[in-house]
């Protein structure tokens, strides 16, 4: 089965940090970019970050310092360490193929390619 699934999302004290994973089956992701995406509750999604099938990063303003995104293609699988969180950070994670990586004034696009996984809760409160 072709898919993308994340894991990894909790409850998470305000300047704690977490690790999230995105894993494929049923393909290989060293070949894409992947996107995290977010949806807080009565927010609109928004881009995260983007890394290029080669490694190149791409955070939005907001994550810069605090995120960082890297790949394990022995694992099929690319992750997103999250510290320094906030309680702003409060959303459904989800992780997605994306077409290219690409930013805009401080944001990340949406490029989407084929996949998307199911998403991930991470809660920050104390």
């Amino acid at each position: 089965q072709v898919q993308l699934v994340e894991s990894g999302g909790g409850l998470v004290q305000p300047g704690g940090s977490l690790r999230l994973s995105c894993a494929a089956s049923g393909f290989t992701l060293d070949a894409y970019a992947i996107g995290w995406f977010r949806q807080a509750p009565g927010k609109e999604r928004e881009g995260v970050s983007c890394i290029t099938s080669t490694g190149n990063l791409y955070l939005a303003d907001a994550m810069k310092g605090r995120f960082t995104v890297s790949r394990d293609n022995a694992k099929n699988t690319v992750y997103l360490q999250m510290a320094k969180v906030k309680p702003e950070d409060t959303a459904v994670y989800y992780c997605a193929t994306q077409r290219y990586c690409a930013q805009r004034a401080g944001r990340i696009l949406n490029t989407p390619g084929d996949y998307w996984g199911k998403g991930s809760l991470v809660t920050v409160s104390s």
